[in-house]
């Protein structure tokens, strides 16, 4: 793996280049996700009953999914009273919640862009949440600052990531499951290249996360880490289920922030992997 930290932003078209051609695979577990009458998180599916991802009340709240890709989460939101808006930088993904949309009969605001530069008004939203959109595909020193940007005071910041032990257990080789042991550095983690994909994958370690949200004026309320239950099934190969029910795969931040919180500093100490 080439992991390297640069000032550059080619990974917003590189991104935008990959999901447009995966779209077409997405499709049908948009499908699914879409008919899904309750929620379920990551991977392996884990239900919002067990995890207690979404707050207990959405009734009114304005809430924007960053980088929303088929939009499941935001019809999701819509079922439960939110008044949601999704944002993506791909758009063949848009396409794909056009339709389901259409089909569903379910409304919501979709808008291209990426979630570095969000084409809203400063706060603007009671809630923003990513679920491997913006919070894996974007640059957290870019996107969470414009996150805070966008929320209200008070407003809350939900997104779900790969967990920091599966980004260090984790192979090269595609297709190869997490391992018990490391095979990377923790120190200097934040900008991801595989070997022979086109997209960009960004990942903190804690101490980064934490320093970022709070330089932002957002106080980390909760981590959740995620695990499946005992007969979970996942389509995706890099993480067995095994492993999974040892160690968090997953993880899921929650930070509000706070009033009187304006200006971004983000606090950032980067370095360099190899």
């Amino acid at each position: 793996m080439l992991a390297v930290m640069t000032g550059d932003d080619d990974h917003v078209r590189r991104n935008r280049a990959a999901w447009d051609r995966l779209a077409a695979e997405y499709a049908e577990p948009g499908v699914r996700m879409w008919a899904e009458p309750d929620p379920t998180w990551g991977i392996w599916n884990v239900a919002e009953a067990q995890a207690g991802v979404l707050p207990a009340d959405l009734e009114g709240r304005d809430s924007i999914e960053l980088g929303c890709g088929t939009g499941y989460v935001s019809a999701w939101l819509a079922r439960r009273g939110a008044r949601p808006a999704g944002l993506d930088n791909s758009a063949a993904q848009l396409a794909t919640a056009r339709r389901l949309q259409d089909r569903s009969g379910l409304r919501f605001p979709l808008i291209h862009g990426s979630a570095e530069q969000a084409p809203f008004a400063d706060a603007s939203f009671d809630l923003a949440i990513s679920e491997y959109g913006a919070s894996i595909w974007c640059d957290p020193y870019a996107w969470i600052p414009e996150a805070a940007r966008l929320l209200r005071p008070g407003g809350q910041l939900i997104f779900l990531v790969n967990s920091v032990l599966l980004m260090l257990t984790v192979p090269d080789q595609d297709g190869q499951p997490a391992t018990e042991r490391m095979v990377r550095p923790y120190f200097g983690m934040h900008r991801f290249e595989w070997p022979d994909e086109e997209s960009v994958e960004f990942h903190l370690g804690h101490g980064d996360m934490i320093r970022l949200l709070r330089g932002c004026g957002l106080e980390v309320e909760d981590l959740i880490e995620l695990r499946p239950e005992a007969e979970a099934v996942t389509r995706y190969p890099f993480v067995t289920l095994e492993w999974a029910r040892q160690w968090p795969c997953e993880e899921v931040w929650k930070a509000r922030k706070t009033s009187g919180a304006h200006s971004c500093n983000d606090g950032r100490r980067r370095g360099t992997m190899d």
